[in-house]
C-alpha cells in the first residue's frame, strides 16, 4: 500500500478547485492515474517523490469524508492560504517591512514556507502540507510536515498565525537591510536546543566590516519572553519585504 503522499501546495489547491468542479468523478481511475502523472512530472515536483494514482484517489476519497462537526469546508478556504499579504504575524513590525496590503501571491510553485510550531513556538522550515481543514469557527489550520523530521512530529497549525513565507538570511553586505524595530527570525542557542524564534531589533551598533565579512551587532528582543540577546548578523534573518 502507497504511503500518504506529501502533496505540494500547489498541488493541493489544484486538486480541491478540480473537486469542487467534479465531484464524485476525481475518484475514476483514469482521471486519477492522468492527474498523478501531470503532478509527478511537474518542474515544482523536482527532487519529490512521484505522486501514484492511489494518492490522488486517496486525497479525493478522504476529502468527501471531511464532513465532521469540528470542520466545516469552505470554497475559498485554500484562497486564504496564497494571501499572505494579509497574514502578517509581524504585524509590530514597521510598515515598512510589510507587505502592500491586498498584494496576492500567484505562483506557488516558488513559495517556500516556514511554520510556528506548538510544542516550543518555534520557526521551521515546511517539508509538506499534507491535509487542511476550516474549523468551525473559521480558521484554517493545515497539516504540516517540517523539513528533517519524521511524520510523528506532523501537526495541525493554525495558517493565519503560524504559516508565513520562509524568512531570508542575510550576505554581510545586507546588513544595511535590518533596522531597529525590524521583526527578524533569530538563532537562538538553548541549554538543550538551538531554534529559530521570533525577536525585535532594539539596538544596532554599526561598525566597519572587514575581510571576515559584518562585525555589526544587533541587540534583540525574543517576543516569547522579551529576553534581550546581542547578536551578529549570520545569526539572523529577515522577513520578505515584496
Amino acid at each position: 500500500m502507497d504511503s500518504p503522499a506529501e502533496f505540494t501546495l500547489a498541488e493541493m489547491v489544484e486538486m480541491e478547485n478540480i473537486y469542487k468542479e467534479l465531484g464524485e468523478e476525481t475518484l475514476d481511475f483514469e482521471f486519477c492515474k492522468r492527474l498523478a502523472t501531470t503532478f509527478s512530472f511537474a518542474a515544482n515536483r523536482a527532487g519529490k517523490p512521484a505522486i501514484t494514482w492511489e494518492q490522488v484517489q486517496s486525497w479525493f476519497e478522504d476529502r468527501q469524508k471531511e464532513l465532521q462537526p469540528m470542520v466545516s469546508p469552505s470554497p475559498l478556504a485554500l484562497k486564504l492560504f496564497v494571501d499572505l499579504s494579509n497574514n502578517s504575524y509581524s504585524s509590530n513590525a514597521p510598515e515598512s517591512s510589510q507587505k502592500p496590503e491586498g498584494k496576492k501571491i500567484t505562483n506557488l510553485s516558488e513559495l517556500i514556507f516556514e511554520a510556528r510550531s506548538s510544542r516550543d513556538n518555534a520557526w521551521y522550515d515546511v517539508s509538506a502540507f499534507l491535509n487542511y481543514r476550516v474549523l468551525c469557527n473559521g480558521e484554517l489550520e493545515v497539516r504540516t510536515r517540517f523539513s528533517g523530521f519524521s511524520n510523528t512530529h506532523d501537526e495541525w497549525v493554525n495558517v493565519k498565525r503560524a504559516v508565513r513565507e520562509r524568512s531570508i538570511p542575510l550576505e554581510p553586505s545586507e546588513c544595511h537591510r535590518v533596522q531597529v524595530g525590524d521583526l527578524v527570525l533569530g538563532f537562538r542557542e538553548r541549554q538543550d536546543q538551538a531554534v529559530y524564534c521570533d525577536a525585535h531589533v532594539v539596538g544596532i551598533h554599526r561598525r566597519q566590516h572587514d575581510e571576515t565579512g559584518c562585525k555589526c551587532i544587533f541587540v534583540v528582543r525574543y517576543d516569547q519572553d522579551s529576553m534581550e540577546e546581542a547578536v551578529h548578523l549570520e545569526r539572523l534573518c529577515c522577513r520578505p519585504t515584496q
